[in-house]
């Protein structure tokens, strides 16, 4: 059994989004909701919501105990880039990439072993 939840466009590099996914991966979702909670990362906000999501999502569809379940997977795909530019000296223009990312948790049941 797993449910999925996924977050899409949010206005984060990919790259400080994996600093705070990684720090919940594998963990139970009590666990990691209480880790994104102190976090001083500002995505870590958006991370909780999808790892709350996801639970609830697995609540709801198979009726399991929300502490039952732990992040069995979760990642951070690119998504589209917006495109600015920034005047500089004599005329030019430098490009600002304002990147997003697409962030997806799964959480599983841990077998009662």
């Amino acid at each position: 059994m797993e449910s999925k939840a996924v977050a899409r466009y949010v206005r984060v590099s990919p790259r400080k989004a994996r600093l705070v996914v990684d720090l919940v991966r594998g963990k139970s979702v009590p666990e990691a909701e209480a880790i994104l909670k102190f976090s001083d990362r500002a995505v870590a906000e958006v991370v909780g919501k999808v790892v709350h999501s996801a639970a609830s999502n697995a609540v709801q569809q198979h009726k399991v105990r929300p502490e039952t379940l732990y992040v069995a997977e979760a990642y951070v795909d690119e998504g589209p880039t917006l495109k600015r530019i920034r005047p500089r000296a004599r005329g030019m223009a430098y490009r600002i990439n304002k990147r997003t990312s697409h962030i997806t948790v799964v959480v599983k049941q841990r077998e009662e072993a």
